[in-house]
């Protein structure tokens, strides 16, 4: 293992000095989900770690904007409603444009706030936000109430759902008399306001020196929050004829090519900024990539971080997990996870019960044997099928290792994993929890031994960054974000995303697994990797470092 000790001894010589960034000091961000308080995916993460971080220096003025979900109630976590600034007694209150197609119309807000982590929180509350009990699609609750809302489904007014965010958020700023250098716009949720604070009067001569970056987090077909319905688009977002027919990919309104018009762009990952522009893959955007780069646009790729102490076994009481253990530690064997292994395989070594429409099947592996896991939206993208295949494959092929899967999603793969936990052939080596529960997520985080990520495409990914921090080494696909997966050293990597190739990955695990010493030099070498690159204090420079050029042209 003479490349990983080698890899360990250059990081610990090597210093970055962090640049200057005195000139930025006041950064709003747009957001459709923020940490604990609203999430679905990765941009919550993304959104509260980097607005924490950018907080944390200088004194800078951070405030994020996003909607008050009716799964939220404010009060119980310490939100206050915000007072008039002309009328200290009574609450903000306003009514925001939201015309319709012939129909002049405004709906009413008030705004909540609360400071967490030296970052002001503002929750807008709209009766379009509060009627919501997910973030983005509907649920088995609203689907009980009326029976058009299919659960999983989207949201049918997300558009509206998307201007009333970005609307009610400039409208705070004017009330509030905040003139931000810059507003972040996390995704096409928030990919519109650009466009909205050039090219509409209420916003264009307010907002003349405050500069935009928007950040793609997912440039995949349905990400876009594109609308074909033009005369809509118009009427709800009152931008102009001639910046809506400059705006058409596949003849529907796109924000990112909208936003693209108008402001700086990034993207989570360096090597997913040049897939999308450089290479064929560009095609399961609907090339939008390509697009942005006809219209000169050069797509910042800047990866993800994340916080290590948020993901530290040691702090096992906050995790939920059985017992404390330290990754980066000496310690040979790792007890601690051993005993956290040894609680997992015994949760799901039992036989479900028939009317358990949670678990199928179960685990009846020895602590001593590898356990391989999974845990993730279950969706093409994610790459389920190949997963599916290949742990059929993998399974088929060896009789030692066990396989845990987390997850809940499309209805095609939620049905394949459960048909494959119930065949008789694999019967006590591979379970299926069709679900997702964070404490148990980190159980089985903390569990496994190796985590698989098959991803089709993976702007970024989070998931590799916390399996490393468990202990639990990445199998991953080398594709967009996960390319940061350094291969024999961090983890495995693969090329060409088959079964067949997932399968031999795995198979050359074991074969680490085997040997004590080579693993736990690769679980110490990936936690060393995430502090020495990758942590949002480091990756907080890369930003500012683009807001500085945004801002500078804007003033410009």
């Amino acid at each position: 293992m003479s490349r990983i000790t080698s890899f360990l001894t250059t990081m610990a010589k090597t210093k970055q000095e962090p640049p200057s960034y005195q000139r930025i000091t006041s950064v709003w961000m747009l957001t459709r989900e923020y940490g604990d308080l609203a999430g679905a995916g990765g941009v919550k993460d993304v959104a509260a770690q980097l607005a924490t971080s950018l907080a944390r220096w200088s004194g800078r003025k951070v405030r994020v904007v996003l909607p008050l979900y009716g799964f939220f109630e404010p009060r119980e976590h310490g939100f206050s409603l915000v007072p008039d600034p002309l009328y200290p007694d009574r609450e903000l209150s306003y009514s925001v444009a939201m015309d319709y197609v012939a129909r002049e119309r405004f709906e009413q807000v008030r705004i909540w706030v609360k400071i967490i982590d030296r970052v002001r929180v503002y929750l807008v509350e709209a009766k379009r936000f509060t009627e919501k009990q997910a973030v983005y699609t509907y649920t088995r609750d609203e689907f009980h109430h009326e029976s058009w809302k299919t659960p999983g489904s989207g949201h049918v007014d997300f558009f509206a759902m998307n201007i009333l965010l970005q609307k009610a958020g400039l409208d705070l700023m004017m009330l509030l008399g905040e003139k931000p250098q810059i507003i972040h716009c996390h995704d096409g949720h928030t990919a519109t306001l650009p466009a909205l604070i050039r090219e509409c009067n209420g916003y264009r001569h307010y907002f003349r020196q405050t500069a935009t970056l928007v950040t793609i987090h997912n440039a995949g077909i349905g990400y876009h929050q594109d609308v074909s319905d033009l005369d809509f688009v118009h009427a709800i977002t009152g931008l102009p004829w001639r910046v809506i027919s400059h705006s058409l990919l596949d003849h529907s309104f796109d924000p990112f090519i909208a936003a693209g018009l108008y402001s700086p762009m990034s993207t989570v990952s360096e090597n997913y900024a040049r897939e999308l522009q450089e290479l064929d893959t560009d095609y399961l955007t609907g090339w939008l990539g390509h697009r942005l780069l006809d219209m000169g646009v050069v797509i910042e790729g800047i990866t993800n971080g994340i916080n290590p102490a948020d993901f530290d076994p040691a702090d096992h009481e906050r995790l939920g997990i059985s017992a404390p253990y330290q990754v980066s530690a000496s310690d040979p064997d790792l007890p601690g996870k051993r005993l956290c292994k040894e609680a997992t395989l015994a949760r799901v070594g039992r036989i479900p019960e028939d009317d358990d429409d949670t678990q199928a099947g179960y685990l009846d592996g020895s602590v001593e044997e590898p356990l391989f896991t999974f845990i993730g939206r279950l969706s093409d993208q994610k790459g389920v099928d190949i997963f599916a295949h290949g742990i059929e494959l993998f399974l088929g092929a060896t009789p030692r290792p066990r396989v845990l899967c987390l997850g809940s999603g499309e209805e095609k793969h939620e049905r394949t994993l459960r048909l494959l936990a119930n065949d008789e052939r694999f019967r006590g080596r591979f379970c299926f929890i069709e679900d997702y529960d964070t404490t148990l997520a980190n159980q089985i985080y903390a569990a496994g031994d190796f985590f698989v990520i098959p991803s089709r495409y993976e702007p970024c990914g989070l998931t590799d960054y916390i399996a490393q921090l468990f202990g639990n080494l990445p199998i991953a696909h080398y594709v967009g974000g996960l390319v940061k997966v350094v291969d024999g050293i961090t983890g495995f990597t693969y090329h060409d995303n088959s079964p067949e190739n997932l399968a031999a990955s795995m198979e050359r695990a074991i074969g680490v697994f085997d040997d004590r010493p080579a693993l736990r030099d690769m679980q110490r070498a990936a936690v060393a990797k995430i502090s020495k690159e990758h942590t949002w204090e480091k990756v907080m420079h890369a930003y500012v470092s683009v807001y500085k050029k945004s801002l500078a042209r804007q003033i410009g």
